[in-house]
């Protein structure tokens, strides 16, 4: 008997309109899901699909601070706190004027496979407020920092919600957070991740997303006895993911020519090496500055801005290898997606989370492309964000070796489990299917062991 989602599916966006993002992610998971219906019939009787779609709690707050000319200024937080089903919930916290519940949402969603694929005691949840961080002095993120954690704080905890760092949240962010909520609670608890690793954070954190996701990407070009020596790379973002991506693209032999922010991207066919990484690094961690800022010291650089308003990413229509999305969701619409074919890319790797649209995802799986969704690809960042609550409950630190080890043993047996659930419900390198399956099938079981709940 062959079962269709189509009826949980319209139902699913009929009761959250307006939620264009959680829709996207939601059918995405769901198409693959449909694949394996028939072979697990007690899913649908337990209602696993309609659960799964209902975050287990959601939380909405203002969050009030006074910038530094003493105006009061008032953003909106949230917590979307998805499924507890095999851990507690753990997710990062993001803070970009586009944050919205629907983004949340789809962020929490994606989070709870993405979780399970890394074989740790982790569930999902994501947070995050429309606050910008950017062009903002240290005194007011902290400020604000310091007001969000003030209703944050009651609904975290080291088994309860684990929140770590995201776009627009980084080091500075999290010692803020985590200082306030020592000072409501009276604990020194791993209750965020992300720390300094002077104060219980752990080794590589800042690298994980990034060099997990090259990791999981040279185990699915060796299923071509292939290898990253003399590959040319598209990378966007120029953030931690980005940054750490092609920190370790040049150690394997790739050249990298692209790297963005928002306010456009720089294309270098010299190559982005070591000591122009980390002029990057420099600028984005530390200054704070736009990535236009390259070219004035690569002159041999090109720059474009990003215009106004654009049908496409001219990011994504230069020749290359490979091709690395690092930035955020939905950058890659058909019309990229189809100049990445047309310019050779044989692989797409997604840093970001949900950074193609269904119909890009559709053209790379027709093409035969290999093509590695987020929730499989970017699980490094909440893997060694799992090894800090490890090392925190311990009360010891790993070296950074012994991360990095753990790190590649979890993409390596990510990139396996995904091989093997796409060859044994959908068709071989179908990493989409093959992740969706995997993670879904661990998730589904639980919450059928521990009843309705």
């Amino acid at each position: 008997m062959f079962v269709s989602i189509e009826p949980i599916l319209n139902s699913t966006v009929q009761k959250n309109p307006y939620e264009a993002e959680f829709h996207q992610a939601v059918t995405e998971v769901f198409r693959s899901i449909e694949k394996v219906m028939d072979s697990f019939p007690d899913f649908i009787y337990h209602k696993v699909l309609e659960r799964m779609t209902e975050p287990e709690r959601v939380v909405m707050f203002r969050v009030p601070w006074v910038d530094e000319n003493e105006q009061l200024q008032i953003n909106r937080g949230y917590r979307v706190e998805m499924s507890s089903a095999i851990g507690p919930y753990k997710g990062g916290l993001r803070f970009h004027p586009s944050v919205n519940l629907s983004i949340m949402k789809f962020l929490a969603f994606e989070q709870v496979f993405k979780n399970s694929l890394t074989s740790l005691s982790l569930g999902g949840g994501k947070g995050g407020s429309d606050f910008d961080p950017k062009g903002k002095s240290d005194l007011e993120v902290m400020r604000f920092c310091q007001s969000f954690m003030s209703e944050l704080y009651r609904h975290i905890g080291e088994t309860t919600d684990v929140p770590a760092g995201d776009i627009g949240v980084g080091g500075r962010e999290i010692g803020y957070l985590f200082g306030q909520y020592k000072r409501l609670k009276n604990q020194f608890t791993g209750a965020l991740t992300g720390k300094g690793t002077g104060w219980g954070g752990s080794f590589l954190r800042p690298e994980a997303t990034g060099y997990g996701l090259v990791y999981f990407a040279a185990r699915m070009l060796e299923t071509r006895e292939e290898s990253f020596e003399g590959k040319t790379c598209l990378v966007s973002g120029s953030g931690n993911v980005a940054q750490f991506t092609v920190e370790k693209l040049l150690e394997l032999g790739a050249k990298v020519v692209t790297l963005s922010d928002s306010s456009g991207y720089i294309f270098d066919g010299d190559g982005i090496d070591r000591e122009k990484l980390e002029f990057v690094k420099e600028l984005k961690n530390f200054r704070r500055g736009r990535i236009g800022e390259y070219k004035e010291k690569y002159p041999n650089a090109e720059y474009h801005h990003n215009p106004d308003v654009s049908e496409y990413n001219p990011l994504w229509n230069h020749a290359a290898d490979c091709a690395f999305p690092c930035a955020t969701q939905n950058e890659i619409n058909l019309t990229d997606a189809q100049n990445l074919v047309n310019n050779g890319v044989q692989l797409v790797a997604e840093g970001a989370n949900m950074p193609t649209r269904i119909e890009g995802v559709d053209l790379f799986l027709e093409k035969g492309l290999l093509y590695a969704p987020a929730k499989a690809a970017n699980a490094g960042g909440v893997a060694v964000s799992g090894l800090e609550m490890a090392q925190n409950g311990s009360r010891i630190a790993w070296s950074r070796q012994k991360v990095d080890d753990e790190l590649l043993k979890i993409m390596t047996r990510i990139h396996s489990m995904s091989v093997e659930h796409a060859e044994r419900y959908s068709e071989a390198h179908n990493y989409v299917d093959g992740a969706n399956i995997a993670g879904f099938i661990k998730v589904a079981q639980a919450m059928i062991d521990q009843g309705y709940v």
